[in-house]
């Protein structure tokens, strides 16, 4: 006789798979990909101890890199195809210019220190590179110029002086005993002190991050205490992350982003998750610039040269003029997509009635790959040509330079060689803007923008500057 099969245990297998289905949808399939930012972080190689594989005796730095050479074969070649060593962008076709132009620190001005053409002395100090007594066209052909040891030793052992060489009395031995994977400490010591000191230039950068607390940068402080390459992604050390003031216009694919670690990740109140379209990350979570070390706001070249004034870090100095620094202070916001609308290039017209943008983010409200993202604005008069009008870049350092004889025509004369940019005879000062973008000290979301901040009776936001005919909350968002 065939033994049935009991109808009690259709009713336990109904009863399994009401339970089980639910639990097997929502767990972790290979075709999601994982919303813990965490597990994209870089893989980074085990560090080997150099201190007992580094031999000899070294004279110049340019000894230095002969012998890391010998096991990093193409260490050198490799940097020398990034920005860290070009300063140079790739040339550009812009509107307003007949020829393609090149955009960087090597060559174009900005609106605090000016330019390095002429200044290699003081500015390389900054530079990944030996021996700026040479020409550039020299220096930069020669792989044995590469300093390893501005991103690889412990800076307790290593600083750059004049010319981009080794500073005097440093160990060079001792020196590259001690290289490592860079650290905030590498990065730091050009970074946070761009443009002439500490917090000078962005105004999310500055020397309060070598050991911030978790309130200061809630991904460099606290437990993660992460360095600056586990977002600044690196590889055959070309280094994720383009500066908006070096270049007219960034492939998104060179440029760090929250999204490379905060993938599809969704707030849990929904009124929030809407405003993801048209509001960068950085700007609800970016609160305030400057929190701990104040940044420069304004610098006027025009005071520059006085007798008699004392010299204030923070107010004036004869070498660079009037300055005005702030501290833990609201951004600027404007639309953003990630390039430039306009970037100042060496030889354009200005009106010296109105405000010269050094650069103008790209973006609107009706510009769809745009977001409202936080800015610093720094304000700068500095010098133009008063017959050409078109903004003058001096020589200030060395020799015969303006920091040593406080002679703008001779600082502008001896320039004429090295920019190739005529001087008339005749200057005067103009008012610059430069916008800086805003994307380190991110606060703990318990600091994060709240809905009053911008829309409240006392909220920060310009919502006219802006394009909207008043606060969106009342409009409907973006147009």
């Amino acid at each position: 006789m065939k033994k049935r099969f009991p109808y009690w245990t259709l009713g336990l297998l109904g009863i399994i798979l009401v339970v089980l289905v639910p639990i097997l949808y929502f767990l972790p399939r290979a075709d999601k990909p994982s919303v813990n930012p965490e597990d994209y972080l870089p893989t980074k190689p085990v560090h080997v101890d150099h201190s007992d594989i580094v031999k000899g005796e070294f004279a110049t730095g340019q000894d230095v890199t002969r012998a890391c050479l010998e096991c990093h074969e193409d260490a050198a070649t490799d940097l020398m195809k990034t920005t860290h060593w070009t300063w140079e962008s790739e040339a550009f076709d812009v509107p307003w210019r007949d020829e393609d132009v090149t955009i960087g620190k090597i060559n174009q001005v900005n609106n605090f220190c000016i330019g390095s053409q002429g200044n290699e002395n003081r500015c390389m100090t900054c530079h990944a590179g030996y021996g700026w007594e040479a020409d550039k066209e020299t220096v930069l052909a020669n792989p044995e110029n590469v300093d390893c040891l501005a991103c690889h030793a412990d800076m307790t052992t290593y600083a750059k002086g004049e010319f981009g060489n080794p500073a005097e009395g440093i160990d060079l031995l001792a020196a590259a005993r001690s290289v490592r994977a860079p650290t905030r400490d590498n990065c730091g010591t050009c970074h946070f002190d761009g443009g002439g000191g500490n917090g000078v230039k962005h105004g999310d950068l500055d020397e309060s991050l070598y050991f911030p607390s978790e309130n200061l940068d809630v991904h460099m402080g606290g437990e993660l205490n992460m360095q600056c390459t586990d977002c600044h992604w690196t590889e055959n050390h070309q280094v994720l992350g383009r500066l908006l003031s070096d270049n007219y216009t960034i492939d998104p694919a060179e440029q760090v982003s929250c999204e490379q670690c905060h993938v599809n990740q969704q707030h849990e109140d929904e009124r929030i998750n809407t405003h993801l379209s048209a509001v960068a990350c950085q700007t609800c979570h970016i609160p305030a610039l400057a929190l701990e070390d104040p940044t420069k706001v304004t610098w006027d070249w025009s005071q520059a040269g006085q007798e008699g004034r004392e010299d204030d870090h923070f107010t004036y100095l004869k070498i660079k003029g009037e300055f005005t620094y702030d501290k833990n202070f609201a951004p600027t916001y404007l639309w953003f997509n990630g390039n430039n609308e306009y970037r100042y290039i060496l030889g354009d017209k200005i009106d010296p009635n109105g405000v010269t943008y050094i650069n103008k983010p790209a973006g609107s409200i009706n510009d769809q790959a745009a977001k409202i993202f936080p800015f610093k604005l720094h304000v700068a008069k500095q010098p133009y040509d008063a017959v050409n009008d078109y903004l003058l870049q001096p020589v200030t350092s060395g020799e015969g330079g303006f920091w040593s004889v406080f002679d703008w025509d001779q600082a502008f004369e001896l320039a004429v060689p090295i920019t190739g940019l005529n001087y008339s005879g005749e200057y005067s000062f103009a008012e610059t803007y430069m916008y800086w973008p805003t994307t380190h000290m991110v606060q703990p979301a318990s600091n994060a923008l709240q809905c009053e901040s911008c829309h409240g009776s006392e909220g920060r936001m310009d919502w006219e500057a802006l394009g909207y005919p008043g606060d969106p909350i009342e409009w409907g968002g973006r147009k």
